[in-house]
């Protein structure tokens, strides 16, 4: 097995768990309380193992250093949160899976990389899947408000930009100095936003369930968003932005049979929703 190919198949798996262990933080958490907590446990993990990578960067990198800190992980943090409060884990893992397409969509208008035929005809199937995956669940489950789905269709265009700018900008910077000073950006406003979510109150900090949400947020940053942020970067570097991005198809099989063992409903029609979904990617992936 080729290096990228096994870089695809470790993020997959990480990633494909991230979002039921999003769910199970939220239980003694709100989504500000999550994201904060999220960014600033992965940035001492990274600081930890990697601080003197900071070295590499160059003053023009920081620029867009700032820039991918932001989209790729400051504010999918938070609307991830504030999506799974409302939807279940397994669709929010089965929305971000259009990240390809939308790489697809930002490397023809931003970047004039011209696609194919087969692409375009992807890009249209994956978003007839997106809308009627949406639709779907929105009458299968009329307890969950499924206009919070957007959250995270919101965030794969912000992490496709990142995708195409880490590609475009940050080629030849080490994968460990992208994560660790996208982190030295994004820490301090998480922690404003973590003083300001009334996390430090007794409320909080003693409530019933803050021990086991706290693990999962630290599992969720280690492994969720420190290790994968390397993981990810690297493989951007060694492969190409779709073929990158393509991690999203083995996501949505690991996230599905995560929220079936947790006692998530997932019908006939979203199946065929996800398959749509997942064909368009399919076509919209294949060699321009």
């Amino acid at each position: 097995m080729s290096k990228k190919w096994a870089y695809l198949l470790i993020l997959s798996l990480i990633w494909g768990s991230s979002f039921i262990l999003i769910k199970k933080a939220l239980v003694g958490f709100t989504p500000l309380q999550l994201g904060s907590l999220r960014i600033i446990v992965s940035g001492l993990i990274l600081f930890v193992a990697g601080f003197k990578s900071l070295k590499h960067l160059t003053k023009n990198d920081y620029k867009w250093i700032a820039v991918s800190g932001l989209l790729g992980t400051f504010f999918p943090a938070f609307l991830f949160a504030y999506a799974e409060t409302e939807i279940d884990s397994a669709i929010a893992s089965i929305l971000n899976s259009i990240v390809p397409i939308i790489t697809i969509i930002f490397g023809m208008l931003l970047f004039k990389i011209f696609s194919s035929r087969k692409q375009i005809i992807g890009v249209i199937v994956g978003f007839i899947g997106t809308v009627f995956l949406i639709t779907n669940g929105a009458s299968i489950n009329p307890d969950q408000n499924y206009w919070y789905a957007f959250l995270v269709i919101i965030a794969t265009f912000m992490y496709a930009m990142n995708i195409n700018i880490i590609k475009r900008h940050l080629q030849n910077v080490p994968a460990m100095a992208i994560a660790v000073g996208n982190f030295a950006v994004i820490v301090i406003p998480a922690f404003i936003v973590l003083l300001f979510s009334n996390f430090f109150t007794s409320e909080v900090l003693q409530g019933h369930d803050f021990s086991m949400s706290l693990l999962y947020i630290v599992l969720l940053s280690l492994f969720g968003t420190a290790i994968a942020k390397v993981l990810f970067n690297k493989l951007v570097q060694i492969s190409t932005p779709v073929f990158a991005s393509s991690v999203t198809y083995i996501m949505p099989i690991v996230s599905v049979s995560w929220g079936l063992m947790d006692g998530e409903s997932f019908s006939f029609w979203q199946a065929f929703s996800a398959i749509v979904i997942l064909f368009g990617v399919y076509l919209a992936n294949s060699k321009r």
